[in-house]
This record gives structure tokens, C-alpha cells and sequence, in this order.
């Protein structure tokens, strides 16, 4: 099916805004991974803008760990009104990759293959602070393996991550030396980071999912007739594309989403692809249903340059039963090159509204909540 450019509006574009942040000098490949982090908290390389965008940091590092923390703002709801799994791979995306960072020699550079995730409960707006753990697996010379767990501000797991991570062949390049690194100063902004001024957008009423089904949400979406979630308002995603069982979404490839490396992050990635997967769920399901992801699995085919254009994912359900469906989805450049190729269940909930409890299998039901 031709795309045809949805005509929404989304304002304010906080991703047209000059980004903020620095990226990771040069310098620092001098170091070991481990002593390269630990620059971070001797404020020896600037944040990256993906801070400045979502409040995403890192607190704490060590050998083969490494932990990062993220505000559950407003600002990251989707329609449903929850923080969508794609989302929980921004911060996860984080730790899984320092974690294998910490084990590097100087001159080491390494990228991500794969980032998987499951989700274990609802994430909402008054989640608390998100604080992903990360942990070494395994660190070759070749390959590095990690795994995160997620918990909300209660200490309750909310998802579980892996990650594979290729390491290439040490690197023949002069640096300037890292005792010529001095601190950097943050500069002081005219306005608070995104995630910090109020809230755009809002999620869709239960109403509005009692009374349309869930290709019609999506036509409303991209009308403009339903309104636009704060997922959207703060970096731009949007569909311009949906029919039953397929859906297709844009992410504007801007700075804001890059990582110190002055490449998207591969969280944000898996954002586009994780939104397209869902929805193109989502347009299988009728009135009054809801539908809860289990996993997501992305493999990423090369890395992504903020060049301001759209990055484009098309997804399309492939199994479609009465309680779990599949979707495939493809990541695309506006060359029509392949970024990313993903994939991700959801178990549908006929008759069911959007809530924050997490889903219970029917056999693990209590007696007295059965029937």
C-alpha cells in the first residue's frame, strides 16, 4: 500500500530545536571501557542529548556492571497511556551496552547487533524513577553478551533485557592525550530539557477504546482527529500509513536521540520498531480489547546517522490467533536501506480495559477471581 504523509501537525517539534549535550571526545579511547565511564563521572565528556531529551543517565559502574536511571515522565505515554516496551528499551539499551564497555582495552570499538526485551508489568506516568542494572555475560574477543533488569520506583521488575554486542579489532589512531581533558561545564539553556517542561499531548480515553476498534484508532491518529500522545510530541514519531494488520511509523533521525557516540541510539531504534510492531497489532483487535506486548527482538543491520530525515518502519502481523499475535516489521533509511529488522508478541485481551495491573495468565488465576 502507497504511505501517504499524514497532515497532524505535531507541536512544539521539540525535535527541531537545536540539540543539546556533547558527544564522548576522542581522547577517551586512551582508556580502557571501564575508565572510560568512569570519565563520565569525573564530568571529563558532556552529557549526551539523549539526556538532555529524556532525563536518562547513568549512576553507577563497575567491572561487567553498570547501572542507568530514567524518570517515567508523562512525556513517554503512548495512546494507551503506558510506557511502551520500545520505550523501556531507550534505557535498557543504556547498561547492556556499558556492561560489556567496562571489559574493553583502550582503542576497543564495539556496536550492537541484537537488543531483546520482555516485559514484565505495566509502566506508567507515576512509575517513579526507572533504574535498569546491567551485567557482563560474557566478554570475548569477538562477541560481548549483557542482560539488564528493569524496576519501577517501588523495586518492582517491569522488563528484562539482553543484548549482543560485536567487538571489533583494536584501532591504530592517535588521541589527543587524555591529561589535556579538563571538566566540562554544562551550558546553562533558556529553558528546561524536555523532559522537564509540561507535559504535550495526552493518551486516548477507555472511552475512545470502547467505541472504536483499533484500525480506526489509528485512522483517528493520523487524522488528527484523536489526539497526538506525549511519545510523539517529544521526538516525533508518528504513523502515516495503516490497514488491518499492517501499520507503518516515521521517526525523525535528529541529535536528540544520539547516544555519546553521535549515533542513535539503538533504544531509539527499537522504539520505531516496537510502535509500528504493536500497532500493526493493534489494527486486528475490535472494540473494547486491549492487548499487552511480551517481547521484542531487534537486529540491527547497521548504525543510524542523525541526519534529520525520516527513519521508516513497516510492520505486519504474521500470526494473528484468538489470545497471541506476532508481527515482523523492517527499519528503513529514506534511501530505502535496512537499519533494523525486528520482531514482537502481544496477547490480546477481548473485553478487557487498559490497565496498570499486570497481565494474569487464566491458570494462575486465583479460585475466587476465576469465572
Amino acid at each position: 500500500m502507497a504511505q501517504t504523509e499524514t497532515s497532524v501537525e505535531i507541536s512544539p517539534a521539540i525535535w527541531k530545536e537545536p540539540p543539546r549535550g556533547g558527544f564522548a571526545n576522542p581522547a577517551l579511547l586512551s582508556l580502557s571501557g571501564l575508565e572510560q565511564m568512569r570519565a563520565f563521572f569525573r564530568r571529563l565528556s558532556p552529557a549526551p542529548p539523549i539526556h538532555h531529551l529524556t532525563g536518562m543517565v547513568p549512576t553507577e559502574v563497575g567491572a561487567g556492571t553498570a547501572t542507568f536511571t530514567m524518570p517515567a515522565t508523562g512525556w513517554l505515554l503512548s495512546p494507551p497511556g503506558f510506557v511502551q516496551l520500545g520505550t523501556l528499551a531507550i534505557l535498557a539499551d543504556g547498561p547492556l551496552g556499558c556492561a560489556i564497555q567496562t571489559s574493553l582495552p583502550p582503542f576497543t570499538p564495539y556496536t550492537t547487533a541484537e537488543l531483546s526485551m520482555n516485559y514484565a508489568r505495566p509502566v506508567t506516568a507515576d512509575s517513579g524513577t526507572l533504574i535498569a542494572r546491567g551485567r557482563l555475560i560474557f566478554g570475548g574477543r569477538s562477541l560481548g553478551l549483557s542482560d539488564t533488569v528493569i524496576e519501577d520506583g517501588r523495586g518492582r521488575v517491569v522488563a528484562h533485557g539482553t543484548s549482543r554486542c560485536v567487538i571489533f579489532p583494536a584501532i591504530e589512531m592517535s588521541a589527543p592525550a587524555i591529561s589535556e581533558l579538563g571538566e566540562v561545564e554544562e551550558p546553562v539553556y533558556d529553558s528546561p530539557d524536555p523532559y522537564l517542561r509540561p507535559v504535550e499531548g495526552q493518551p486516548l480515553s477507555q472511552e475512545v477504546w470502547d467505541r472504536l476498534n483499533g484500525l480506526e484508532v489509528m485512522l483517528g491518529l493520523m487524522s488528527g482527529e484523536l489526539p497526538v500522545p506525549p511519545i510523539s510530541h517529544l521526538t516525533g514519531l508518528r504513523p502515516i500509513d495503516a490497514s488491518e494488520g499492517t501499520c507503518t511509523f516515521v521517526l525523525p533521525a535528529s541529535q536528540w536521540l544520539c547516544s555519546p557516540l553521535a549515533r542513535l541510539e539503538g533504544g531509539t531504534i527499537a522504539l520505531l520498531a516496537e510502535t509500528a510492531i504493536a500497532c500493526a497489532i493493534q489494527t486486528t483487535v475490535p472494540q473494547r480489547t486491549s492487548f499487552a506486548p511480551l517481547d521484542l527482538k531487534v537486529n540491527f543491520l547497521r548504525p543510524v546517522a542523525p541526519d534529520g530525515r525520516d527513519l521508516v518502519g513497516r510492520a505486519e502481523v504474521v500470526h494473528r490467533g484468538r489470545s497471541i499475535a506476532v508481527a515482523n516489521a523492517e527499519l528503513l533509511t529514506q534511501d530505502e536501506k535496512r537499519v533494523a529488522l525486528a520482531t514482537g508478541t502481544a496477547m490480546i485481551l477481548p473485553g478487557r480495559p487498559w490497565s496498570p495491573e499486570p497481565v494474569v495468565p487464566v491458570d494462575e488465576t486465583p479460585d475466587d477471581e476465576q469465572g
